[in-house]
């Protein structure tokens, strides 16, 4: 079998690092049972493992002061958040112009219940960069009651300064939430400031870890109401479940399996270290930028600044829509995303939408030969246009 070039990491890098396919397997044969359910030495170490994946997180981005709730993915974290606060009518709600539809359709749904007004975040569309003054008069004429930025988008890749954002909406007691989905352990990030109510992040993208296991970082301060009811393992009789966090949104049986990938991964990027993994993709980010650039009939829609954005570049291909680019792409076995990718609004802002894009992301993972093969396969595709 001819090895499969891989440049779809934004919605799963691939591979892994060995030690997270090796402690899978073995944590699971050795302790694979649930947590918080049995008084015996194998619940105690599947429940010791889940603690200290917390902490690991915790680590990474320096928020000991804050809490970590386990979700099975990043859309299930976004709906506890979004369908949990405490809105009402006339909320004014800003998101960027680059929401994932776990954004966006929460939204949508809570716009048939609500009479709410959405802005969207103010970027220029030639430098990709956020105006930072334009959002500060969008904030002082209709004050944010919440504000969903996701922290680089799926679709181009360009990073949104959640610093400066936050600060400028919690001025007016914004509720702020950043969708980490794409940055998590690849940009260095400290969330242990208040201005961040809530971080989400996915454990199968840049933490390296395995599909099934995602979650979010809050404070405690600002308490969805609970999307999910039924059995914690803690405090059985009471028919409410427990106010303390993460236990009030943790209900049912944790992928155990998972979380064990997700240790693994955690102590990997701890090992490696997060700037060094952040190095390697932009150094393959630059390589990738490069190959595309060779050809004329290719239009890159990304920033081709690789310093304001992560390694996701969307492009169009001259007399071909994305989805025969990606079949002729994947006859050569070079795998990528092909479409809108779950991300319309991005594409409108972007101008491809309803087209789509053909998006290459890479990894930590990428090497040479796979740019190699990439530029084979591209003057390929341009001398048989």
């Amino acid at each position: 079998m001819n090895k499969t070039v891989y440049f779809d990491n934004a919605a799963t890098t691939f591979p892994k690092p060995e030690e997270v396919y090796i402690f899978m397997d073995k944590f699971y044969r050795e302790y694979g049972v649930n947590v918080g359910r049995g008084q015996h030495k194998l619940a105690f170490t599947a429940s010791n493992l889940i603690a200290e994946t917390r902490i690991l997180l915790q680590d990474l981005f320096h928020c000991p002061n804050k809490k970590v709730v386990f979700t099975h993915t990043a859309t299930e974290a976004l709906n506890i958040i979004l369908q949990g606060l405490p809105i009402g009518d006339n909320y004014n709600i800003y998101l960027s112009p680059f929401e994932h539809n776990a954004v966006t359709r929460v939204i949508n749904y809570l716009q048939s219940i609500y009479k709410l007004n959405i802005h969207t975040l103010m970027v220029d569309k030639t430098t990709f960069t956020y105006d930072l003054e334009k959002i500060k008069y969008q904030f002082a004429k209709n004050k944010p009651n919440i504000v969903v930025v996701s922290h680089a988008s799926n679709v181009c890749g360009v990073v949104a300064p959640i610093d400066d954002i936050c600060v400028l909406s919690k001025a007016y007691d914004a509720i702020n939430i950043i969708d980490m989905s794409q940055t998590a352990g690849l940009i260095d990030t400290d969330l242990s400031s208040d201005a961040f109510d809530f971080a989400v992040f996915a454990g199968h993208k840049t933490l390296y870890g395995p599909l099934g296991i995602a979650g979010f970082t809050c404070s405690g301060k600002v308490k969805p109401a609970p999307l999910l009811y039924g059995g914690t393992g803690v405090d059985s009789a009471n028919q409410s479940l427990p106010e303390t966090i993460p236990e009030r949104y943790e209900v049912a049986s944790p992928n155990i399996m998972a979380i064990s990938g997700l240790n693994a991964a955690l102590k990997w990027i701890d090992k490696v270290g997060i700037k060094s993994i952040f190095e390697k993709e932009k150094k393959n980010h630059k390589r990738l930028l490069e190959v595309l650039r060779n050809f004329d009939n290719i239009r890159i829609v990304s920033p081709t600044n690789e310093d304001t954005t992560i390694g996701v570049v969307s492009c169009v291909f001259d007399g071909y829509s994305s989805d025969s680019i990606g079949q002729i792409l994947t006859e050569h076995d070079i795998a990528v995303r092909t479409g809108l990718h779950c991300a319309p609004s991005a594409h409108q802002f972007l101008g491809t939408f309803p087209s789509g894009t053909v998006r290459f992301s890479v990894s930590y993972f990428n090497d040479d030969s796979d740019f190699e093969k990439l530029q084979e396969v591209l003057e390929y595709i341009e001398d048989n246009a």
